[in-house]
Parts: structure tokens; sequence; C-alpha cells
């Protein structure tokens, strides 16, 4: 399985930006896919995420202001990121992990969202 993400690039605070995830390979059924995001000199740290069967997750920080949704027909994810702050800026990663046999957790490469004035 690869995943590779898109979509990152600069806003302005307040501003607006929408992240992809595309999944290539066999995604099995009870999967979740998510949002992680390192910002430079920190630890990786979970955004948000949504189940196989369509439920939810979201980092405190990001709540109210992000959406994220998958598309199973198409191996997608989404992540609708408003009212951008400066500290939403980072390397945002998709990832997909299966907690049942087979397990595995696959790591897309990334992609740099910067939020400036």
């Amino acid at each position: 399985v690869q995943l590779q993400a898109s979509g990152g690039g600069s806003v302005q605070p307040g501003g607006s930006l929408s992240l992809s995830c595309k999944a290539s390979g066999n995604i099995l059924g009870a999967t979740t896919l998510g949002w992680y995001r390192q910002a430079p000199g920190k630890q990786r740290e979970f955004i948000a995420s949504v189940t196989s069967g369509g439920i939810t997750d979201y980092s405190d920080s990001v709540r109210g202001r992000f959406t994220v949704s998958r598309h199973n027909a198409k191996n997608t994810l989404d992540l609708q990121m408003n009212s951008l702050k400066p500290e939403d800026s980072g390397v945002y990663f998709c990832r997909a992990r299966r907690s049942v046999t087979p397990v595995y957790t696959y790591w897309g490469q990334g992609t740099l969202v910067t939020v400036s004035s």
C-alpha cells in the first residue's frame, strides 16, 4: 500500500486549505485513515481520523475547524482545513492503520502547510 498526500501550501491566518491522500494498493476493510502533523522540532501529533464505517475523531486543537472525510470506493482521504492558525503549520502525513489481523500501518510522505502572514 502506498499513500500519496497532496494539497499543502502557504496561506494567511484565517484562510483555508484542502489536503487529499490517495491510497494505492489493497486497503482492506476495518482500516482507519487519519491525518497527523509534525511541526519543526516537535513530535508528530494526531489531527483527525475516520474509520471505514465513517466515524470521525479530531484533536481538540482542530475540532470545529477541520473536517475529515474518506471515499472508500476511490481509496481517498480528505482534510478540509478552515480558520487556519499559525500553529497549524507543519508537515501533514496521512496514515492507514488496521488493528485486526492482518495488522498494518502505512504512512504517506507528507505535505507541507505553512500558515503565516
